[in-house]
């Protein structure tokens, strides 16, 4: 039998009890009740909030009062935790007898549930039940008057029609003369403006949706309309399309100078609403947005609040191709260039480690020349050096004697692009015959050592120039030349002399696969292609 180790404090029963599954998981609603106030004139009777504390563990209640300073109530811990019995005798008082908006009558008196915290709320979601929406919280008699009383009392009310006749009547009687009504408007609301943005759809013959700043000028009931141009529309640089002054809501035309015109309606703050459209001189601007101030204006001023704006009135902006990556700096590689580009913290750039294990210690060395045509180069010599587990190429300088130029490193070994291909070299690149440019200079490959022809060779797929196979099916169209048909062989210049004839261009590494596959040595001492080995390999 395994001992077990683990103490008895600290093992947990399979089916956790209420005690240890809801510890310290509390529901908490809000509420009132009402109470009865006699011989008071002010109110009848007041509403004291409460709170409901349910304790999941053990089932137990407490109601708590807030407590008000000088409220002159005794306040506290009106029921204190305990399992409360049920108004109808059938067991306690449990989370299924709270909802919002619900009566709940503990020890003869009735509670009104108005509200939760996100706890409470969250757990009955949790489990699949309505718990209902909060209520405002109610006011007695008694709050709405002292409420009322301390705004008169800090000036805050304004005044009465009585009072401000009276004041008005006074004025006149001393010989004051009456203020200006637009001039207080102008001294109450200067540098008040209530902005909207809006739109108009222009149907006309290449006509197009024109959007608009509406502005309201508060201070004397003025309107202006600019249009809102943007970038590249085309459109002449003059943003006034209605200059500002009064905007009317029904326009007419006199039939004569000087013909008075009939009493018309100007456009007021209670006319602009999000959503409908004001009448321009017969264009339909809609308003779609405003900004905070106005919004702010009819909440306080006005008790409305502007619809929240459109989101699809503007069309979709242009889809914008991916930036590439910039330019290396010359500074690392190009991998840790682009590791700064792509994040704050840049990390490693990844290698191959397969290829880093199967090819380490791995060099091929090629023999090149300079051909860019100076008499001073044709002479040199340089060694390729190719190393195919990093894909790096060096290129060091041979020493030729009296040649005026000094042996050495040429190119530091490091990743070179290729700019015929704008790819980073690759061992495909380089094949004798093959022109490779290296800091802007013209190699051409003349030799490859025995290691490099070996390793080509042992790898077909990767290197069609050492597969002995895909060069004798591309000399198939010789097959029926005379020249192939001695048995003494055929030279290796006048094989790549009679396939350029047929159209079948070789490169030297071809030739060099071909000698080193079907080649047999003459008497002189030289090498030949043994025609026999060569055309059965074709009719293979």
């Amino acid at each position: 039998m395994v001992e077990d180790l683990i103490p008895k404090n600290m093992r947990h029963p399979r089916t956790a009890p209420a005690w240890l599954k809801h510890d310290k998981h509390v529901l908490r609603f809000y509420g009132f009740f009402q109470e009865s106030v006699v011989e008071r004139p002010d109110e009848n009777c007041r509403y004291r909030q409460v709170q409901f504390m349910y304790y999941m563990e053990d089932g137990t209640m407490q109601i708590n009062e807030p407590k008000v300073e000088n409220s002159g109530i005794m306040q506290g811990t009106l029921c204190k935790r305990q399992r409360v019995p049920r108004s109808d005798g059938m067991g306690f008082v449990g989370p299924d007898d709270f909802r919002n908006g619900e009566q709940v009558t503990i020890y003869g008196r009735m509670y009104q549930i108005t509200g939760c915290d996100r706890f409470t709320r969250w757990f009955y979601e949790e489990n699949g039940i309505d718990v209902g929406p909060d209520e405002p919280m109610v006011e007695d008699r008694w709050q709405k008057g002292y409420k009322f009383n301390t705004v008169v009392e800090k000036g805050g009310m304004p005044m009465s029609t009585s009072a401000f006749e009276a004041k008005t009547l006074t004025k006149f009687q001393i010989g004051q003369p009456p203020a200006d009504k637009k001039e207080k408007q102008f001294l109450l609301n200067d540098r008040k403006v209530l902005r909207f943005q809006a739109f108009w759809d222009d149907h006309t013959l290449y006509g197009s949706r024109v959007y608009f700043a509406v502005h309201y000028y508060l201070s004397d009931n003025t309107v202006e309309i600019n249009e809102a141009h943007a970038r590249n529309s085309g459109r002449d640089a003059y943003p006034v399309f209605y200059k500002r002054g009064k905007l009317l809501k029904k326009n007419s035309v006199n039939a004569y100078p000087g013909m008075l015109s009939g009493a018309s309606e100007f456009y007021l703050p209670e006319d602009f609403s999000i959503g409908e459209s004001i009448n321009v001189w017969g264009r339909q601007v809609m308003l779609f947005d405003c900004d905070d101030f106005t919004r702010k204006f009819y909440r306080g001023y006005m008790d409305f609040e502007q619809p929240v704006g459109q989101a699809d009135v503007f069309e979709r902006p242009p889809r914008h191709l991916k930036l590439h990556p910039p330019p290396h700096n010359g500074i690392g590689t190009e991998e840790d260039t682009l590791g700064n580009v792509n994040a704050l913290q840049p990390k490693a750039p990844k290698q191959d480690m397969c290829k880093l294990m199967a090819l380490s210690g791995e060099v091929l060395r090629f023999e090149a020349k300079m051909v860019n045509g100076e008499p001073e180069d044709e002479n040199r010599v340089f060694l390729i050096s190719y190393f195919p587990d990093t894909d790096r190429v060096g290129v060091n300088e041979t020493q030729s004697r009296n040649s005026g130029h000094m042996a050495g490193k040429f190119r530091e070994k490091a990743r070179i692009k290729n700019p015929a291909t704008g790819k980073w070299f690759a061992l495909a690149d380089f094949y004798v015959g093959a022109t490779v440019s290296i800091v802007a200079q013209p190699f051409r490959i003349v030799r490859a050592d025995e290691h490099a022809l070996q390793h080509m060779e042992n790898q077909p797929d990767l290197y069609p120039f050492a597969d002995p196979a895909v060069v004798a099916r591309r000399l198939a169209p010789l097959a029926g030349c005379a020249e192939l048909q001695q048995q003494d062989g055929i030279d290796p210049d006048s094989l790549k002399e009679l396939a350029a004839s047929a159209g079948v261009y070789l490169v030297d590494h071809e030739v060099i696969t071909l000698l080193r596959t079907f080649g047999m040595e003459t008497e002189e001492g030289g090498a030949i292609i043994s025609c026999s080995s060569l055309l059965r390999a074709m009719q293979a």
